[in-house]
């Protein structure tokens, strides 16, 4: 089973990370971040990235890749990630893709190219968003695709662009340019399934704990950097909101609240993007739950169908249908 990739996915606060840590333990893995906000070098808190001590010895790989400055690019990430897996994979261990991102997780995982880009489209584009603000782009977007302005927050400007970009450029729907779910490696993907008011409360405590560990304190360092330059890094959520408490905009209450609040819709959103792909597994992440025996349990099956092959085609291998049940709601 040297050549598989596990991948670990659902919404912010669902136990990602600490599962990932778990597997990779048990199955000689190395972890490969999958959220493209611990990309920055410097965001830390805000992103709840594992600490050197809390990596408990386990590798991990593209955090800390990016200045707060740069603008995020998912075919750059797609070419570090899919390096990382082959670099993991020549070691004789296993690459556990880890995070939120979905359009990351798609681009490391299936056959997806990317649309071409141009610069004069995308400079109008950009003048529009500064104009206009982001609002007026989304609304645009959603009556263009409404595919794309249900996956994109109507405050990610950058998204929007890129997304009306490609529509132009391509004279097609920017979702029509996203790949079948057909693997590049025999994949199991792992999603996280939390109550809506059990994630609603993580969220709240996630955010509380933040704000003691010093998000404040870490977000004016990185202004002191640049961080209001970078139009990716800036827009994270409880980075914007500190900025703008740091920007007299808000009270310090006020911008906790707000992160609370966006990070409680940005929730949604992830869930509903993971619940578009018939691949994933889902898993009950509650409390109480056994999550690393289930998860164990559901990879040793999935080991076996690969083990079979005259049993499940390969198509049916990486994306088995009856070994865990989804969720519907």
């Amino acid at each position: 089973m040297a050549e598989r990739v596990i991948a670990v996915l659902g919404p912010t606060a669902a136990g990602k990370s600490e599962l990932a840590l778990r597997l990779a333990h048990e199955l000689g893995g190395e972890v490969i971040n999958a959220d493209s906000m611990q990309l920055y070098t410097g965001m830390d808190i805000g992103t709840a990235k594992l600490t050197v001590a809390q990596r408990q010895g386990i590798p991990h790989h593209l955090l800390d890749v990016w200045d707060v400055r740069r603008t995020a690019n998912v075919a750059e990430y797609q070419r570090m990630a899919r390096a990382a897996i082959a670099a993991v994979h020549a070691r004789g261990r296993v690459p556990i893709l880890a995070g939120g991102s979905g359009l990351y997780i798609r681009a490391t995982l299936d056959d997806l190219n990317f649309p071409g880009t141009d610069p004069a489209v995308r400079q109008r584009l950009e003048e529009e968003l500064a104009e206009r603000g982001p609002g007026e782009l989304h609304a645009r977007l959603a009556g263009l695709d409404p595919g794309a302005a249900a996956s994109i927050l109507p405050s990610n400007g950058r998204r929007i662009v890129r997304a009306l970009e490609v529509i132009e450029v391509s004279g097609r729907p920017f979702t029509a340019t996203l790949p079948r779910y057909d693997s590049v490696y025999p994949a199991i993907q792992i999603g996280l399934r939390v109550s809506r008011a059990e994630l609603d409360r993580r969220i709240a405590e996630r955010t509380a704990r933040m704000w003691r560990a010093g998000l404040v304190d870490e977000v004016r360092e990185l202004e002191r950097a640049g961080l209001r330059e970078g139009r990716t890094a800036s827009q994270a959520l409880g980075y914007a909101q500190v900025l703008r408490f740091l920007a007299g905009e808000w009270t310090q209450e006020q911008a906790r609240a707000e992160t609370v609040k966006a990070t409680r819709r940005f929730a949604r959103r992830q869930e509903s993007w993971f619940r578009r792909d018939p691949r994933v597994i889902w898993l009950d992440a509650g409390h109480g739950a056994d999550l690393a025996s289930r998860a164990l349990a559901t990879i040793s099956t999935w080991d076996s169908t690969l083990a079979s092959p005259a049993e499940a085609s390969p198509a049916e291998a990486s994306s088995p249908k009856d070994m865990a049940p989804r969720t519907t709601s």
